[in-house]
């Protein structure tokens, strides 16, 4: 589930960048973010399946749910690294503008 959801993260994050190239939002950052998440979880179902052979296909409900969860949060996590590094950057200079206008 966790492979599933951050794929999901993934793509649609490409799409986005893909059509919107604005690279001033640095949303490539986010997908590759997405995609080094995606192969992350890629590698741990291959292990896995390894170890577990049939029972990989049949999961418990309660491993499910937990799953979905840590995907969520991954999801989650990478959105909230994407926008601390934003406010950083400061690419359209609100924040600067913001803080400034403050002091003045």
């Amino acid at each position: 589930m966790t492979l599933l959801i951050t794929v999901f993260a993934a793509i649609t994050a490409t799409i986005v960048w893909y059509f919107k190239n604005q690279s001033k939002y640095m949303i490539g950052t986010l997908a590759l973010m997405y995609w080094g998440a995606s192969i992350m979880w890629f590698v741990d179902a291959i292990f896995e399946y390894a170890e577990l052979q049939a029972e990989f296909f049949t999961p418990a409900a309660k491993d499910m749910l937990n799953d979905a969860f840590l995907g969520v949060s991954v999801v989650a996590l990478g959105l909230i690294i994407w926008l601390i590094i934003l406010i950083v950057k400061d690419p359209d200079g609100k924040l600067r503008k913001t803080l400034q206008g403050q002091k003045a």
